[in-house]
This record gives structure tokens, C-alpha cells and sequence, in this order.
């Protein structure tokens, strides 16, 4: 089995965003350094996928998703927030951890496919505390791609 969706250390951020909007805005930012991409493109079909419903997955996570044209395969992107923000998320509680999926437009399967395997990264309680407790973008990077080689071997 191979990982379900590919992430760049440029797509990985130690950030300090304020809000949602905000949060949003970084994540579109880190989706165009580490893959090349329009960030206000991306950042338009993230606020779009937003208003559905939050993407706050609970437990201090969050999960903004979309489609988004000229991808060929999902793509990821993490950010680490220095201070908890709220999101929306159906527990009530601040996110300090937002990982981005961008998903070809096509993809309907794989879309899922990648998004489960994020939330069940996140479901284990020690990978989110290994993560808020990683001090840099290289330690965030590792222990994302460490997790996901282990779950795909």
C-alpha cells in the first residue's frame, strides 16, 4: 500500500495565526511554497469548501479540504499554530494543529481515501501530542512522513 496523499517539507508551517480566515490564509500560503501553487486560488476554494460546515475535526485538529484543478493526486499541507485558535470545530475546542488536503478535481475516491488516512493519523492521541510538541517544521515534516510510511507498510 502507498501513502494516500504526498506532503513537501515547504508545505509544512509553524505558524501564528489569529482566526480562521487567517488560519485559511497560511494554509494557502503553504500549499503555493511547497507545491507551487496560486495561494489565492487555493485560499478561494478552501473558504469555499469552509462555508459547507467546518472542517474542525475535534481534539485540537483541523482539516481544511477541497479540490482544486492541476493537482494530480491529493497533496497535503500542515500547519503547527503557536497558539490555539478557535475553528468551528464540532467540540468546541481551539485547534493548535491544521492540516490541508488539496485533491484533484476528478478525484472522488482518492479525495476519501486521503482524508481518512489524515483523520486516522489524528485519531491517536500520542501523534497529536508528538506533533504540538515538535519545535520545528523538520520535526512536524518527520513525524508526519515517519507516521504515514509506518501506516502504509
Amino acid at each position: 500500500m502507498t501513502c494516500l496523499f504526498s506532503m513537501t517539507p515547504q508545505a509544512v508551517g509553524i505558524v501564528d495565526p489569529v482566526d480562521k480566515p487567517a488560519i485559511l490564509r497560511a494554509l494557502a500560503e503553504r500549499f503555493a511554497a511547497g507545491w507551487g501553487l496560486d495561494a489565492e486560488a487555493v485560499l478561494e476554494r478552501l473558504e469555499e469548501r469552509e462555508r459547507l460546515g467546518s472542517t474542525g475535526f475535534g481534539r485540537g485538529v483541523a482539516i481544511p479540504h477541497a479540490r482544486f484543478p492541476g493537482v494530480a493526486r491529493p497533496i497535503a499541507a500542515l500547519l503547527k499554530l503557536r497558539h490555539p485558535a478557535e475553528f468551528g470545530a464540532a467540540d468546541g475546542l481551539p485547534v493548535s494543529l491544521v492540516f490541508g488536503l488539496l485533491s484533484p478535481e476528478t478525484s472522488g475516491v482518492a479525495h476519501l481515501h486521503a482524508l481518512a488516512a489524515i483523520s486516522r493519523l489524528v485519531r491517536d492521541q500520542r501523534t497529536i501530542e508528538r506533533l504540538v510538541d515538535a519545535t520545528s517544521e523538520e520535526a512536524l515534516f518527520s513525524l508526519v512522513t515517519d507516521a504515514t510510511d509506518r501506516d502504509a507498510a
